[in-house]
């Protein structure tokens, strides 16, 4: 009989870890600490639900356009057969070349996919000690908001210091209350379909903009709170205050996003994305902040054609905690001193949704092989899976940051190809082409594989 796997955690992580192992023949206990109590939700600071994959920040899944590093990571999750990437495409809102998702929806099908597996046992309680079990093996999946007593039974196994950054959650706007008359429907460069709505602003509106949000009073920090942001999702008031157009260069940038109105690009764009299938609400992208709820109002009303929006949720700033990877794991994210603990998602220094299903798809199929007695063969560095799984474990570890995936992840491509090949779409194309035939052969190497 195969190992068990106990899987901590019910983000994303930690239900693709649960289903890929269960997929794989592995009987797998399934802990998530958000539950009900006399009737009440048990909750962390950021979850608004006990649902399974909830989506804190926004609800998209980044870029599905052909050749791009987003899309070459989801691709590959793809033939490995990721269960949450498949509900994620099965539960698509419109979003131009993004994937994003019905966030009510998604979650649903997530713990119906669970339900719906024999070999998973859901636990809802917190884990506080991670000591051997026999015969188990344990996936910690606990996201950024890994409660206080995980967190130093962490500590006290790695005998390293915590890193921390905050993230950000963006405002959500009731779509009923958006004044269509001062806003139009475009993608970027138009591509895709044009599916955002864009809020544009002359040079007048947007100096009024920034000079009301440059003066709003930030919400209260608390004793234990530090501004160790994540540079890769800074408030927007973090952003303004380091120049004039920065805002304009960030997710304010009108590039690309041609007003059908005028035939010109405005001053200035925020851009709304749909949240849902029924289409009724739409989130500020990019617009995470750190502003007082009436602040957030005054200001953000200021944005042609939100002038008498209603928000449904107000932007966030709440915990994120991560441990030193390269430090601690190896190229399987196994604890180097404890090869029977795996970590996966963000608390293994992964950012992103996308790139957090990925790590627990791949900590699934490791544990599943291992649980079998196989010795898996590590992801090749070729591909995005590996190339994210390289940089988090061999990072820079005095200066280690969460990553996205990026084409600087991966290798580079000869340099005789890149004297000859200058066009940049075309060298992203062949390395999108040679991560996936050495995706492909690493599949048929990886025995365990063939239970997909």
């Amino acid at each position: 009989m195969p190992q068990k796997i106990r899987v901590i955690g019910g983000g994303l992580a930690g239900p693709e870890a649960a289903l890929t192992a269960a997929r794989l023949g592995c009987e797998v206990d399934l802990y998530e600490m958000r539950r009900e109590v006399a009737g009440k939700p048990v909750l962390t600071p950021a979850h608004q639900t006990i649902d399974f994959g909830e989506l804190v920040c926004s609800n998209s899944l980044k870029s599905e356009s052909p050749n791009t590093a987003p899309w070459l990571l989801k691709q590959e999750m793809r033939r490995a057969g990721s269960s949450l990437l498949a509900l994620a495409d099965a539960t698509a809102v419109p979003a131009g070349h993004a994937l994003a998702v019905d966030r009510v929806e998604f979650s649903q099908r997530i713990a119906e996919a669970i339900a719906a597996e024999p070999r998973i046992r859901v636990i809802r309680e917190e884990v506080t000690s991670l000591e051997p079990i026999a015969d188990t093996l344990t996936i910690v999946a606990t996201g950024p908001l890994t409660s206080d007593a995980l967190s130093a039974e962490i500590g006290r196994l790695t005998g390293s210091e915590h890193l921390a950054f905050y993230d950000s959650i963006s405002p959500i706007v009731d779509a009923e209350t958006i004044d269509r008359d001062r806003v139009y429907f475009a993608a970027r460069w138009d591509k895709g379909t044009a599916d955002y709505i864009n809020c544009p602003m002359n040079r007048e509106e947007y100096d009024a903009f920034l000079a009301a949000l440059l003066a709003a009073e930030p919400a209260e920090t608390k004793d234990w709170e530090k501004t160790e942001y994540f540079e890769g999702c800074l408030p927007i008031e973090v952003l303004a205050r380091r120049g004039p157009d920065t805002l304009r260069f960030g997710p304010m940038k009108p590039v690309g996003l041609r007003d059908p109105r005028t035939g010109k690009n405005p001053w200035a764009v925020v851009q709304l994305r749909q949240e849902n299938l029924r289409a009724d609400s739409y989130n500020l992208v990019g617009f995470q902040n750190h502003l007082k709820y009436g602040e957030q109002a005054r200001v953000l009303r200021m944005i042609p054609g939100l002038e008498n929006a209603k928000f449904l949720r107000y932007g966030q700033i709440h915990r994120n905690t991560y441990i030193c990877s390269p430090r601690l794991l190896d190229n399987r994210l196994r604890l180097q001193i404890r090869p029977d603990l795996f970590f996966a998602g963000q608390i293994s220094g992964v950012e992103g949704y996308t790139e957090s299903i990925a790590s627990g798809l791949l900590t699934g199929l490791y544990a599943a092989a291992i649980a079998h007695g196989m010795d898996p063969a590590p992801v090749p560095r070729a591909t995005a899976l590996g190339s994210l799984t390289h940089y988090i474990t061999h990072a820079d570890a005095a200066h280690f940051q969460p990553a996205n995936i990026t084409f600087d992840l991966l290798p580079q491509l000869e340099e005789e190809i890149r004297r000859k090949v200058r066009d940049k779409k075309e060298r992203h194309r062949m390395v999108c082409e040679r991560a996936l035939s050495a995706f492909a052969e690493w599949q048929a190497v990886l025995p365990v594989h063939a239970a997909v």
